[in-house]
């Protein structure tokens, strides 16, 4: 990963994102198939990601963009299924 300044989720909709989402997304399929639990495997991915990107911005830039998260979570951002 190439040290970067800034720490944003926004945008990070580019050619790189789909194709390193679409990476994620048959790891996690081979890992089911292997027997892992899905959120065993979910929260293993989300430890991975979280010590890649401190790596890279360090725990300030990670904590900050953490504190974000609740709110778009709540807002369904991260969700697959339509919400009712």
């Amino acid at each position: 990963m190439n040290p970067r300044t800034t720490l944003s989720l926004e945008g990070a909709g580019g050619e790189q994102h789909r194709a390193a989402l679409a990476y994620l997304t048959e790891a996690f399929a081979e890992a089911i198939l292997a027997g892992i639990e899905s959120d065993s495997f979910a929260q293993a991915a989300l430890s991975a990601a979280l010590q890649e990107l401190v790596a890279t911005y360090g725990e300030e830039a990670v904590a900050a963009l953490a504190e974000a998260l609740p709110g778009r979570l709540r807002a369904g951002e991260f969700s697959l299924s339509a919400r009712h």
